[in-house]
């Protein structure tokens, strides 16, 4: 039996109209065949086939409402439906054409029919209009337009649709050169909400650029301008290449596999690839059951599925353009060498040949480096450039391996314009993974969590563009100190090289760090690069993320911890490159990631650390040097104020050595202030945006008792407010003296009403005592992530303390569970960092016993072994 046959034979089951029930459930089953065989055929098979299915439905149930015999009414597919695709959860998008208003007895057994149709389990989207209100609504709404165009009969008068045809395909009804520019119009604005970029983590398969409708975009000139509905016809037209078409046929397969299979993970019509979703989606379309490694797969071959739909869509749009909108304007076209011309600000190959050897590609880009007026590819070359690098990724030769290649990539990235435009297009369009396979293993290489905001590559190509600004007049002012680094080293080659390979050896076995310094290393001996440069590349490359983890999980105040920074750093040059590439990198990771709290942090790093570097001070002052200095500058600060001697002193004798060395003079000064002025008013919190640079800080003076830290932390929480820092110190006196660094999720100070809202979740977390509530609740992308529960000891210097580090799920209420465990067993917190790395807390702590003492090496593993039983989901 013929899959036509099959479907026709199911709806002749269909005998009573009035049995609900039966007709439901046959769709019912039907779509679960469609679930169930979803491996076991084709796509094709299940798109086209519930179209035919819904038509044999919908016609049937139209005929027993005997609306088939109204006079001039027609049953119409339109959208997607009237192309005759329906994925496994698609809308069924109808309209019931009337030639003039519909009698009241007919408009009833309409809506009885479309009743019917939502009561049996169809998901239909209706409307019911006479030609006139159609034409009329159409042209003003493109949408209506195109949807349109795809109509087709179902039942009903011929005649009816014939009309409505004559006119959709009248000259004055959407002109061809109106019609496009609206849809391009249009497809901008789509893109644009996704930010112009196909490399979204939880992409909208429809709707993102590169995806369905990109397909669907170039279907709809196709039929409006050129009268034809087939990719067959195109290419007798020759505005399409026969390899294009089926690359195009290739790409809509996949996305339709991968549309379908979310339907069946969702069990609903969505079309946002979630990362709720995205395991066993993976799993359903064969990539494994490995839960992030199949993701990954997964999303790599998207993301190559994407880019290669956009490239598309870019080149055709540009073709029917110069058909449509172009060919009665002449353009004005200007010769820039012998192989290359400037058409309206795209670059035109004058002879495709030109770049179809290694060297001619290449070269193109050196021309677009040289000439500022480029603004993009001509679709010509775009078409040939397209050949050309499919060539040598079929063979699997690496540019790289020709010798006269690599002189040429030298003088490339030496280029002082090369990174502006040229190195985009480049990226954009697949070269750099041509030159080196390095570079192909990243390209489109997702990591399943939510710290990384994009694809390997494309992190790495936003982090090169941040490089790249600092050298830019208009954005000198933006972070002064990084332009001035690249503008005043000479070979910013090195850099850029540096950037290229950072995070090149992601997704591979080992420390991508120490793995990425190696190929490097190989890369640049391959290139002829001299010693002391590829001594320099490779350590920047392998210590390319330790600015970031020492300034966020370590004291940056001990200068212990400042001393073995700048040995490793060991001279200024070296510590002026990783900052300028550190602050890039992690600009270049998530918008939400970087905040002027960690740049503050990273920042002082770097201050403190050149100071060494340059007086040479590697040993620091005594202990007790340290905190005469402290009082001195302390006392001078206050000089002004109405304090007196006598006050200072009781407030300043009550504090810790530990309270007094950790925080600067103009940080004490303020606390002694503002206790001194608070007189016996208990408890004191006070809130500045201004003694930590970045970040909020919220001041607590008060009595002093077991679990505050954990009560404070989860109240601030509540509020949505993030705690980054806290220090934490008990007086002689018994008073807690601490402060807590928060910011907003979005990475801002607490202004206004919300240093209010975090002075009250103080309040309210002093006033619960230990009886309070840990929210529970974990957000939905967190669910899907596994981060397993580790802890870490760390060596301390202080005979009094012990370092702790741990890596968790950032779940809510976290740092309440870690403090419940740390009071369950007498630990005292000392200070705590707090460090939110997508969906992973990265916590550190300074901790002792009740006595004041380290943690015993039994302590220490019955404490671990606690917190990840506390923490346990």
């Amino acid at each position: 039996m013929s899959d036509q046959q099959f479907h026709i034979e199911l709806i002749h089951r269909i005998s009573n109209i009035n049995d609900i029930a039966a007709i439901k459930k046959q769709v019912s089953d039907y779509h679960a065949y469609l679930k169930e065989s979803f491996n076991q055929q084709p796509i094709n098979k299940i798109v086209l086939g519930r179209a035919f299915y819904i038509d044999c439905l919908i016609r049937h149930l139209w005929k027993e409402f005997e609306l088939n015999d109204m006079k001039g009414l027609s049953l119409l597919a339109v959208g997607g439906y009237g192309r005759g695709h329906l994925n496994l959860e698609s809308d069924i998008d109808l309209l019931i054409l009337s030639r003039s208003a519909l009698k009241t007895d007919t408009q009833q057994s309409i809506s009885q029919f479309i009743t019917l149709l939502w009561d049996i389990g169809l998901e239909v989207g209706q409307s019911v209009r006479t030609i006139k209100e159609t034409i009329s609504l159409a042209k003003g709404d493109i949408t209506i337009a195109t949807n349109l165009l795809e109509a087709r009969v179902i039942s009903g008068c011929d005649d009816t649709y014939e009309r409505l045809d004559k006119e959709i395909n009248h000259r004055r009804f959407w002109p061809s050169d109106k019609f496009f520019t609206a849809k391009v119009e249009e497809q901008k604005n789509r893109h644009s909400k996704f930010n112009d970029t196909s490399y979204n983590l939880e992409p909208n398969i429809k709707e993102n650029p590169g995806g369905l409708r990109d397909i669907q975009m170039i279907g709809w000139v196709a039929k409006k301008h050129f009268k034809v509905s087939d990719g067959n016809e195109l290419v007798k037209k020759n505005f399409l290449r026969p390899e294009e078409l089926l690359e195009l046929q290739d790409c809509r397969q996949f996305l339709w596999r991968m549309r379908c299979a979310l339907h069946i993970v969702a069990n609903r019509p969505e079309n946002r690839l979630l990362f709720e979703y995205q395991p066993e989606v993976a799993a359903l379309l064969n990539f494994g059951q490995d839960g992030k490694s199949s993701v990954e797969k997964m999303m790599k071959e998207y993301f190559t599925i994407v880019r290669r739909i956009s490239e598309l869509n870019q080149m055709l749009l540009q073709y029917f353009s110069q058909e449509i909108i172009e060919s009665t304007n002449k353009k004005h076209c200007e010769s820039i060498d012998e192989n290359f011309e400037l058409y309206e600000g795209l670059i035109l190959v004058k002879d495709e040949k030109s770049i179809d050897s290694p060297l001619g590609l290449l070269n193109l880009f050196k021309v677009i480096a040289d000439t500022p007026e480029v603004k993009g590819l001509h679709s010509t070359t775009l078409r040939q450039l397209r050949m050309t690098r499919r060539y040598y990724e079929h063979t699997k030769i690496e540019l790289c391996d020709i010798p006269e290649c690599r002189d040429f990539f030298k003088l490339l990235i030496k280029h002082p314009h090369f990174f502006d435009f040229s190195w985009d297009l480049m990226h954009k369009h697949g070269i750099m993974a041509i030159y080196t396979h390095e570079w192909e293993h990243i390209v489109g290489l997702m990591q399943f969590d939510l710290f990384h905001a994009y694809t390997v590559d494309e992190h790495t190509h936003r982090l090169i563009k941040n490089i790249n600004r600092y050298t830019l007049d208009e954005f000198k002012d933006e972070f002064p100190r990084c332009s001035s680094i690249c503008n005043e080293f000479p070979k910013l080659e090195l850099l850029f090289l540096a950037a290229i390979f950072h995070d090149i050896c992601k997704g591979r076995q080992g420390d991508h760090s120490t793995l990425g310094a190696i190929a490097v290393n190989n890369f640049m001996t391959l290139h002829d690069y001299k010693e002391h440069e590829i001594e320099l590349v490779s350590w920047l490359v392998t210590y390319h993320l330790e600015i970031s983890v020492v300034s966020q999980r370590k004291d940056i105040n001990d200068p212990q911890v400042i001393n073995e920074f700048a040995d490793l750093v060991q001279h200024e040059n070296n510590l002026n490159l990783l900052y300028a590439l550190t602050l890039a990198d992690i600009r270049a990771t998530n918008k939400s990631l970087y905040n002027q709290w960690k740049a503050s942090l990273m920042r002082e790093l770097y201050t403190c650390t050149l100071k060494v570097l340059r007086t040479g001070k590697h040993q620091s002052l005594s202990q007790t040097s340290r905190i005469e200095l402290r009082k001195a500058d302390t006392l001078e600060i206050l000089e002004d104020t109405n304090i007196t001697t006598t006050q200072f002193d009781a407030i300043w004798d009550s504090m810790t050595d530990e309270y007094r060395l950790r925080h600067k003079p103009i940080q004490i000064a303020w606390h002694i202030e503002q206790i001194i002025n608070a007189g016996d008013v208990t408890p004191l919190i006070t809130v500045n945006n201004e003694l930590h640079k970045g970040g909020t800080a919220v001041f607590v003076y008060c009595k002093d008792r077991p679990y505050l830290f954990a009560a404070i932390s989860s109240y601030l929480a509540i509020k949505n407010f993030n705690v980054h820092s806290a220090m934490i110190f008990s007086s002689e006196q018994g008073m807690a003296v601490d402060t807590f660094i928060i910011l907003e999720d979005n990475g801002s100070l607490a202004t206004g009403e919300r240093q209010n809202d975090a002075i009250i979740a103080v309040q309210n977390a002093i006033s619960a005592g230990v009886d309070f509530i840990i929210n529970e609740r974990i957000p939905r992308k967190m669910k899907q992530f596994n981060v397993p529960t580790k802890i870490f000891w760390l060596e301390s210097e202080y005979h009094d303390r012990t370092l702790m580090e741990l890596e968790a799920l950032d779940t809510p209420g976290l740092l309440a569970k870690i403090g419940k465990v740390f009071l369950d067993n007498h630990i005292m917190i000392h200070s705590a960092k707090v460090a939110t790395i997508g969906e992973k807390a990265e916590d550190f702590f300074v901790l002792s016993d009740n006595e004041g003492n380290q943690l015993t090496n039994d302590i220490k593993q019955s404490l671990a072994e606690q917190i990840k039983e506390e923490l346990k989901l």
